[in-house]
């Protein structure tokens, strides 16, 4: 995830400040040199770093502690509350004003422009709307055939013309979509900005209208994102950046610093390369996970998105009752594995960010795998009612799923554990 390195090392800066009585002269300049290094390390141009220190030293030295709040606790809400500044404020959404309401996607080649054209009109889609999507991306010959793929993977018409030009494709597909909701428009790219670039994306401007212009930023593309994105802005009324490649980028800061230097808000961030892997952003939140203080909210959005709300809530009920079965068992582990890897979950959980970086999600999810599977291998009586499970059982459980009967005892011991919390649980809650 973006700012992973980032956010260790500011970790470990407020870490420092805890048990310090005040916020004093020498402990604000020692916190902000390790701040500074950590931004420059992560990427942050050096007008947003100097920006941010500076308005951190004066309102941390002009603070009155009380007795409440430790110092540390007050540095880091002052420092969070410019990050806030710094990425937006507020949640900047896509506004279409028209109908059809149009959408152009701009950038460079190889900043996952057609990919998150497609992953937008997915999202679109889903909320009902009748999107089409024009591949207007005629320089790069996979460029069409990659957008009809995508259009077929998520049941959205692309119109698509060959041997002609840019602007005559977006002029034709107007006609042909006067009747839908949204017409989204993936243009082409180049290896850097030069004129003809720029002129046929200028007057595909003047023929569409459009209500949004979105910029496709690499976020791992360092400080020169700094340079295209003032580049496409001098030509183009660019509404909104999108930030892809956000789950790659351990640094991330080159985020930061577009989003201050052009002051063009980031509607969306690439979270993964699945079609549905597409966040809105929220410049709170995403300044709360750069501080390590976890994303609750969206864990909890991710959760209702993804999981079976009725089948977790009947598979509940039944563990506040104490009667918590293998088949539980299995229905929360589906549903955890729905949510995507266990890393980028503990990411959400605050202060759990240097764990997350301890765990394999490809062993996290090896495991989940083999523990399914074991229970899959088991008849509905077993899974009822585990105590029947001897020696010839697990034998052919583990046939069964491919495992050792070694990793059947460790299963059946993980979930005797769980069972017994589960039962003094619901004692506790009086079931």
């Amino acid at each position: 995830m973006a700012f992973d390195n980032l956010t260790n090392r500011l970790q470990d800066t407020f870490r420092n400040m805890t048990g310090k009585g005040k916020l004093s002269e020498k402990n604000i300049t020692d916190a902000l040199s390790e701040i500074r290094i950590s931004l420059l390390e992560a990427d942050v141009s050096l007008e947003v770093i100097n920006e941010l220190l500076e308005h951190t030293r004066n309102e941390a030295l002009g603070i009155k502690v009380t007795r409440d709040v430790e110092p540390s606790q007050m540095f880091v809400k002052i420092v969070n509350d410019k990050l806030i500044e710094i990425l937006g404020e507020e949640k900047s959404e896509l506004s279409f004003n028209q109908k059809p309401g149009i959408l152009i996607m701009v950038g460079l080649q190889g900043s996952g422009k057609t990919t998150t054209i497609a992953k937008i009109a997915n999202k679109l889609n889903k909320e009902g709307k009748k999107v089409l999507l024009v591949a207007a991306d005629l320089a790069r010959p996979a460029a069409i055939e990659q957008l009809k793929i995508l259009g077929t993977q998520i049941g959205v018409e692309v119109y698509a013309q060959e041997n002609s030009t840019p602007v005559e494709v977006v002029k034709n597909a107007l006609a042909h979509g006067k009747d839908f909701d949204l017409i989204l428009i993936d243009t082409a790219g180049r290896l850097q900005i030069d004129e003809a670039l720029m002129q046929q994306l200028v007057d595909i401007q003047s023929l569409t209208k459009p209500d949004e212009i979105l910029l496709s930023v690499d976020a791992m593309s360092g400080q020169d994102v700094i340079h295209v994105a003032n580049g496409f802005k001098e030509k183009l009324n660019i509404t909104g950046l999108v930030a892809t490649k956000f789950d790659g980028d351990s640094r991330g800061g080159s985020i930061l610093s577009v989003r201050y230097m052009t002051q063009v808000p980031v509607k969306c961030v690439g979270v993964g390369e699945g079609i549905d892997e597409l966040d809105e952003f929220y410049p709170d939140r995403t300044a709360s996970r750069i501080l390590g203080m976890g994303d609750i909210v969206s864990l909890v959005e991710k959760a209702q998105e993804k999981m079976d709300i009725e089948a977790s809530e009947r598979s509940a009920e039944r563990m506040m009752k104490g009667q918590f079965t293998l088949d539980d068992m299995l229905i929360q582990l589906q549903q955890v594995s729905k949510m995507g890897p266990l890393s980028g979950l503990m990411k959400m959980m605050p202060g759990a960010n240097q764990l997350a970086g301890q765990i394999d999600d490809a062993d996290a999810s090896s495991t989940m795998k083999k523990t399914e599977a074991m229970i899959l291998s088991m008849t509905p009586e077993e899974r009822n009612n585990p105590k029947i499970i001897r020696s010839t059982r697990k034998r052919r459980i583990a046939e069964g799923s491919g495992t050792s009967t070694t990793d059947v005892n460790r299963l059946l011991s993980q979930y005797e554990k769980m069972q017994k919390q589960m039962k003094m649980l619901s004692r506790f809650m009086g079931k």
